[in-house]
């Protein structure tokens, strides 16, 4: 495991099992959101995207650990990639934890990502854009998703791992 993508849906935990993971084997730890979002969440163009993930992959000689889902950068991040490590968490754990997170962010108002200014306000919660509502509209349909790009042959050279539990994933990380 040198190239490795860590994908779930919103607030499952891919950042911190990321960083750990990525510490873990001493690769080079690459967040997309960081990546995609500017500052006053204003998105970047697929070109700018794009090219700052592939700049990001080519500096990594030793390897990576890549933190996200975007569907429209598989063409890039899985053409090398050698592992795919899905969190899935049952709804009801995946909700708790996307409140969980979304008040603490809300409350704290650190900057979520180090290259923008983007914060979770508490209107945002009661909002269409509120990270909670997504995670609810998107949480079936990720698994959905991931379920058939497992069994997609143009991924055959990807070692798949599904993580479904907290425990999982601690017993996963504790081996290395």
């Amino acid at each position: 495991m040198k190239r490795i993508n860590v994908v779930g849906t919103s607030a499952v935990g891919k950042t911190t099992f990321s960083r750990k993971l990525a510490d873990k084997l001493d690769l080079k730890y690459i967040e997309l959101d960081d990546l995609f979002w500017l500052n006053d969440w204003q998105e970047s163009s697929d070109e700018d995207f794009f090219q700052k993930l592939q700049q990001k992959i080519e500096n990594a000689s030793n390897g990576y650990v890549i933190d996200g889902n975007y569907t429209r950068t598989t063409h890039i991040k899985w053409k090398e990639i050698d592992t795919v490590i899905w969190l899935d968490l049952p709804f009801s754990m995946n909700l708790f934890q996307s409140i969980k997170r979304a008040f603490k962010r809300s409350f704290y108002k650190e900057n979520l990502w180090k290259n923008s200014n983007n914060k979770e306000s508490f209107s945002q919660l009661l909002s269409r854009d509120s990270i909670i509502w997504w995670m609810i509209k998107t949480h079936a349909k990720n698994r959905k998703k991931y379920m058939e790009m497992m069994g997609d042959p143009r991924y055959a050279h990807i070692q798949f791992i599904r993580l479904r539990s907290h425990a999982e994933m601690a017993y996963f990380l504790n081996r290395f």
